[in-house]
C-alpha cells in the first residue's frame, strides 16, 4: 500500500515564481554541455539540454504545461482515459505504459528519450527515499530502463510548495517557457486565495482515503503534500493520529465506524466508490456517506495549472458542503 501513497495520491504567497532564481538544481551549461542535479543527489550531464523528454503520468502533465511535449509517457491507469490530459494534445507522444509498472521497454527505447522522468516517494517523515524509485514496477525495471536514458526525479514528500517547485525547476531546465509558467502562477494564486475563503466560510472537515476489500486507508495531512498544500490554505482535514504510522491511518472494515468525524469524503478514483462504502454495513452510518458528501478525488499533478484547477475544485466542494 506504500506504494499507493502517491496515487491518492497535494502560503497563499510562493516566494515568487519558482525555478526562475538561481538554485541549487539549475541545469549548467558548460561548452555547450547540460547538466541537472535532482533532490535526490543525482546528476545526469549531457552534451545539450535533451530535447526527448520521457516522463511518469504525473510529472508529463507538469512538462506539458510549461510547453515541454515529451517524447513518451507511461502512468497507472489508461493514458486515453486519464482526464489530467484532456487539454493536451498528445498525438505526438508514444503512451508506453497503462498500468503501474507495466512499460513496455522496447517501445520506450524506441522513442529514444534523452532522459527519464519518475518520482522519488520518502518512506518516512525523515525523508528517507524509498526504492525503486515511483513509476518502476521494482528495482530490476528501473535498472533495465536507466540503460535506456538516464533517470531524474521529482521528490513528492513534505511541502506541495517545495515539490510544485521542484516540477517548475525541472520543467524550466527541459526548456520550459517561463512565460507559460508564469501565467499558470497567476491562475494558481488566485484559486489559492479562494480556497482560503471558501475554508474560512464554511469550516467542513475532509477525510482523503482510499478503500479497498481490506478496508479503510486514510491519508495524514501532514504527510501527503498535496493535503499539506491544502490545508496550509485553510481547509480542515481529518487527522486521528499524526504521530503514528507514515501517511496512513489504516481502518479494517470490522473497525471502520471510528471513522465518523468528517463532513466530507474525498475518495480515490482507483478504489472503492461510493456505493461499495454503502455496502459496508459497518461504514453505511458514516454522516458524510449517509449525507451524500462524497466526492471521487483524481491525484493532481503538481504544477500550477493542474493544483489551481484542483483548488477551484475543492474549493466548489467546500461551499457547497454542510456542517454534520
Amino acid at each position: 500500500m506504500r506504494r499507493s501513497a502517491l496515487l491518492l495520491a497535494p502560503i497563499v504567497a510562493l516566494a515568487g515564481l519558482a525555478g526562475c532564481a538561481p538554485t541549487s538544481n539549475d541545469p549548467i551549461a558548460t561548452d555547450g554541455g547540460w547538466s541537472f542535479t535532482d533532490e535526490v543527489g543525482t546528476t545526469v550531464n549531457l552534451d545539450a539540454q535533451p530535447e526527448r523528454v520521457a516522463s511518469f503520468t504525473d510529472y508529463a502533465t507538469g512538462l506539458l504545461s510549461a510547453g515541454v511535449t515529451p517524447v513518451a509517457i507511461f502512468g497507472r491507469v489508461d493514458v486515453a482515459s486519464d482526464e489530467r490530459f484532456a487539454d493536451y494534445d498528445l498525438s505526438e507522444t508514444a503512451i508506453v505504459g497503462n498500468s503501474y509498472g507495466e512499460i513496455d521497454l522496447e517501445a520506450l527505447a524506441e522513442a529514444a528519450p534523452d532522459v527519464i522522468i519518475v518520482g522519488a516517494s520518502p518512506g518516512d517523515r525523515e525523508g528517507t527515499i524509498d526504492l525503486p524509485y515511483y513509476g518502476f514496477a521494482d528495482q530490476e525495471q528501473q535498472d533495465q530502463i536507466a540503460k535506456i536514458a538516464p533517470i531524474l526525479t521529482i521528490t513528492v514528500g513534505g511541502s506541495g510548495a517545495d515539490v510544485i517547485e521542484a516540477q517548475n525547476d525541472l520543467s524550466l531546465a527541459l526548456g520550459g517557457d517561463e512565460d507559460l509558467i508564469a501565467a499558470a502562477k497567476a491562475d494558481y494564486d488566485a484559486a489559492a486565495a479562494d480556497l482560503t475563503a471558501a475554508a474560512q466560510e464554511n469550516d467542513v472537515e475532509l477525510t482523503h482515503l482510499y478503500a479497498d476489500a481490506d478496508g479503510l486507508y486514510l491519508i495524514k495531512p501532514g504527510d501527503s503534500p498535496e493535503d499539506e498544500l491544502y490545508r496550509s490554505l485553510g481547509a480542515t482535514f481529518t487527522d486521528l493520529d499524526p504521530e503514528g504510522d507514515y501517511y496512513w491511518d489504516i481502518h479494517s472494515w470490522e473497525n471502520a465506524a471510528d471513522v465518523s468525524s468528517s463532513d466530507v469524503l474525498l475518495i480515490d478514483n482507483e478504489g472503492f466508490q461510493q456505493s461499495d462504502l454503502e455496502a459496508q454495513p459497518t461504514f453505511a452510518s458514516n454522516p458524510a456517506l449517509a449525507a451524500g458528501q462524497v466526492h471521487t478525488w483524481i491525484v493532481s499533478s503538481f504544477d500550477y495549472a493542474s493544483q489551481a484547477a484542483h483548488m477551484t475544485e475543492l474549493a466548489e466542494i467546500i461551499r457547497n458542503s454542510k456542517n454534520l
